[in-house]
């Protein structure tokens, strides 16, 4: 049987962390690193949860029959899609203090992931809703379920089957946009590895633990999404 890709690449990042965390200098600065990994998935983490929160929110609202509802999920979606998040974090930051209104450096962070992140998601569950057969939304007409049963029992799980390979790939994007939290004065996993290449010059080293590290992250995040889409599927099948 031919093996994944995968299969052979994550072993092999195994072992290159082994040397890098024994026999490379990168031990050395190791602490340093895992105190940014700290700081990394904290802010990710939640941001992922809020983001998934936002995307079946925003998505439902672009679907919605209500016209304010469907307009307010519209110019969110098209704001927050068409600005950048370096900008959006500044903006959180940086700006709303003119205001009146400060933020923490994490909550900034924080918010301007999850904002961002979820403009994209609530297309991806737009369309995944989109998707579901036509003939399962005149059932729900026919047997009168009320919207709470029609989208909570029939349609959103039959969605989000088909929406979960885009939003895993959107959640390792998410991961790796958390790299830009350094610039509201967090420092996370890419911000300490800057200050170590620039305490130590081991530049090789550091940068490629760096991508190793953020490769093994994002394993972590696709075989969740297939674990999921697998558990939906069953669940699916035994309707």
């Amino acid at each position: 049987m031919t093996r994944s890709p995968i299969a052979i690449l994550v072993p092999l990042a195994f072992m290159a962390g082994l040397y890098f965390a024994v026999f490379s200098p990168v031990s050395q600065f190791l602490p340093a690193l895992l105190k940014g990994l700290t700081v990394t998935v904290s802010v990710a983490v939640p941001s992922i949860l809020f983001t998934y929160v936002i995307s079946i929110a925003a998505g439902l609202g672009r679907l919605s029959t209500v016209l304010p509802l469907r307009w307010l999920s519209a110019v969110y979606i098209e704001v927050f899609r068409g600005v950048s998040l370096l900008v959006i974090l500044f903006w959180l930051y940086f700006v709303l203090p003119e205001f009146g209104l400060t933020l923490s450096a994490y909550t900034a962070a924080f918010l301007g992931i999850s904002l961002n992140a979820g403009a994209y998601g609530a297309e991806i569950v737009r369309g995944a809703v989109q998707a579901v057969p036509r003939g399962q939304f005149e059932a729900c007409v026919t047997l009168n379920l009320t919207l709470w049963h029609k989208y909570g029992r029939i349609i959103l799980p039959q969605a989000l089957v088909i929406a979960v390979p885009a939003m895993t790939n959107m959640t390792i994007e998410l991961l790796k946009g958390t790299a830009l939290v350094s610039a509201v004065t967090l420092v996370d996993l890419t911000a300490a590895g800057v200050r170590q290449n620039q305490l130590t010059y081991q530049t090789v080293e550091i940068f490629s633990a760096l991508a190793l590290v953020y490769f093994c992250l994002a394993q972590v995040i696709r075989v969740s999404g297939t674990q999921l889409e697998q558990v939906f599927n069953r669940h699916l099948g035994a309707q």
